[in-house]
């Protein structure tokens, strides 16, 4: 991902937003937010610390993260398989 630059911050890789929340099916849009989230934590942890690119990753991450979370209210959610991997950070090194 070279093509990534500070200059790029919120014009890079939107989240998707569900078109209708309580449509099961749907719920794989708001999970891509989440494992979005999940694998761009991963790939920042594997950068050194002062790659140029790491506070447009994580600023991608953390937006996806919200858009995702924003979905998880118990009444219509159907993706806690993706949850967990993200609040887990199962497979992600910390450096």
């Amino acid at each position: 991902m070279p093509q990534i630059s500070s200059a790029q911050k919120g014009a890079w890789l939107k989240p998707v937003v569900s078109p209708d929340p309580s449509d099961p099916e749907l719920a794989h849009l708001d999970g891509l937010n989440l494992s979005r989230a999940w694998m761009l934590e991963g790939i920042a942890a594997g950068l050194p610390n002062d790659d140029k690119r790491l506070p447009t990753i994580m600023a991608t991450a953390e937006e996806h993260k919200r858009a995702g979370l924003a979905a998880v209210t118990g009444k219509h959610y159907e993706g806690g398989h993706w949850l967990v991997y993200l609040v887990t950070e199962r497979g992600i090194s910390q450096k």
